[in-house]
């Protein structure tokens, strides 16, 4: 793939204007060498974005001194990426993009928030924001609900933020924090960095689009299958609602065993469990999130989510040993998360479990399949539920 085409550099005063200093105090930055320039004191696509860092530095305090430092050690090469990516001036208001939209001003800020951007950044808006928003119309205009619009916004904006915040801090760690242990002199270790950002970049978009449309097939196919069965087996549900299985599976001991090796190893240990976690599941199951040791998976059929418990369990070699807890119930859906009652109790059956276990309840064990045998453990009382819950040890018949 090619290369993308190289950026018109900017002028002087505009790049002053757009970080908000005065041109007189960016030429005093250049001849300082605190901002790079193609040599004659003209500006380059990569001064725009390492003149936003030392402004911002500047208003944190940091001296000149210490800006020039940190320039020529390399700390700042980052920025120097910023201009391989699109810097629209912000033109419009949200009143002008309201009515060239045809979308409420306060929606307008909605839209924006429920993506996870700064209420101010919606004051001043680029062309780019303003065709993001005519998109938004057309979907809305299409028929889909504003409270599902505002839910899928939410999950695209905490996923895109996600990806972006690992690819930089991944960068950092793998590309800049050994150039910057070779020794590499500040500007030199810009360009290497810039040079392999432009090689980069252009494969960042096909690469989620390809995955989207992949994942998206995968989706449609267990909905279709999953709200047919669901359906003839218990009825429909209210709306927002799903029924699920649910399994909280983590490792027992993990604490202690942060003190006894450390925590690299002990999150190696993590990554190994998540890992072999990923590759064993069904195919209409999936992680929903982990936090720490701990491991979240829904999937629509709760006999497949417990064969594979049982078998995970029968595989695993991993010290400290997992342990795993599967309820099934109806659940509330919104963000691209499950919430509710049925959460909690599997949560709380996965701590009852010890090291090496599988521990269900009654709804889990009426769709199991032949191949497994229970042990009745008998009611418990669980944690933050006034009922008891009847729980069984499930393992190979």
């Amino acid at each position: 793939m090619s290369t993308p085409p190289e950026p018109s550099s900017p002028s002087l005063a505009d790049v002053a204007r757009r970080v908000g200093v005065t041109p007189a105090t960016l030429r005093r930055w250049v001849a300082s060498r605190l901002v790079p320039s193609d040599g004659e004191g003209g500006m380059t696509p990569a001064s725009l974005g390492h003149a936003r860092v030392v402004a911002r530095l500047r208003e944190r305090g940091h001296s000149l001194a210490d800006i020039r430092a940190a320039t020529e050690s390399g700390k700042l090469a980052t920025s120097y990426i910023q201009g391989l990516l699109p810097d629209a001036p912000a033109t419009w208001t949200r009143e002008e993009a309201a009515a060239e939209t045809g979308l409420e001003p306060a929606l307008i800020e909605r839209i924006f928030m429920s993506m996870g951007f700064a209420a101010h950044t919606v004051d001043r808006l680029t062309d780019d924001d303003v065709q993001l928003l005519r998109y938004a119309a057309a979907v809305l205009n299409a028929g889909l609900p504003l409270v599902a619009f505002l839910q899928l916004t939410r999950v695209y904006g905490q996923a895109m933020s996600q990806i972006a915040d690992a690819e930089v801090r991944l960068f950092h760690l793998y590309v800049h924090e050994p150039l910057m242990r070779d020794g590499v002199p500040g500007f030199e270790m810009a360009e290497e960095m810039e040079g392999l950002a432009r090689e980069i970049l252009p494969l960042a978009t096909p690469i989620m689009e390809h995955a989207h449309t992949r994942f998206l097939q995968h989706f449609i196919e267990q909905d279709v299958i999953g709200h047919m069965e669901a359906d003839l087996e218990d009825g429909p549900l209210d709306l927002g609602r799903l029924r699920v299985a649910i399994a909280f599976a983590d490792l027992a001991g993990y604490t202690r065993l942060t003190e006894e090796v450390g925590d690299e190893e002990a999150v190696s240990v993590v990554e190994r469990f998540v890992e072999n976690v990923e590759r064993s599941l069904p195919d209409e199951a999936r992680i929903i999130k982990t936090i720490g040791d701990e491991v979240m998976v829904v999937g629509p059929d709760a006999g497949a989510l417990l064969e594979w418990a049982v078998a995970f369990q029968e595989r695993s070699d991993l010290r400290p040993p997992p342990r795993i807890g599967i309820h099934y119930g109806e659940t509330l859906y919104r963000d691209g998360d499950y919430y509710g009652r049925e959460v909690n109790q599997a949560s709380r059956v996965a701590a009852r479990a010890a090291g090496g276990e599988v521990l269900a309840t009654r709804p889990v064990v009426e769709h199991a399949g032949s191949g497994l045998a229970f042990e009745r453990i008998g009611e418990v009382r669980l944690k933050g539920f006034t009922e008891t819950t009847e729980l069984f040890l499930a393992r190979r018949g």
